[in-house]
């Protein structure tokens, strides 16, 4: 893959900072509304995927997590969550599981389970062979 695949200047770089505080204050928002699906909708939306840059990849990390933690009906999630969201969610699941932490793994889990029975295995898959659009620095 060509490196021109990727926007990493620095302008570029701040630009996608300055846009994830932005979505993080809108998330904050949401979730003090007790908006939570609203909230991991703007998470996902625009997600740096096309970044190198490991700094912008934690920022939208943390966004994403802050509003996936806050879920708690996860079917009622999926019924308002367009499909279009599934595969970069699946990213973010497994960046999830990555960490360890128990309670991100207990939630990514669940959420796992109810994204593969709406969405199939094809979205397991599509979410680990995409090597383009990712939410890791490959190391």
């Amino acid at each position: 893959m060509s490196s021109a695949a990727y926007l990493d200047t620095d302008e570029n770089l701040e630009a996608l900072i300055s846009r994830i505080e932005q979505k993080s204050r809108k998330i904050e928002t949401l979730l003090k509304q007790s908006k939570p699906v609203e909230a991991l909708k703007t998470a996902l939306e625009g997600s740096p995927l096309k970044t190198r840059d490991e700094r912008c990849k934690s920022a939208n990390w943390i966004v994403v997590h802050r509003a996936m933690m806050a879920i708690r009906d996860i079917d009622g999630m999926f019924n308002s969550l367009d499909t279009e969201y599934y595969d970069i969610l699946m990213k973010y699941l497994y960046r999830g599981l990555s960490t360890g932490d128990r309670p991100t793994c207990d939630q990514c889990l669940k959420i796992h389970e109810k994204l593969t029975e709406r969405a199939g295995l094809g979205c397991i898959l599509r979410s680990l062979a995409d090597t383009v659009n990712t939410v890791f620095v490959a190391g």
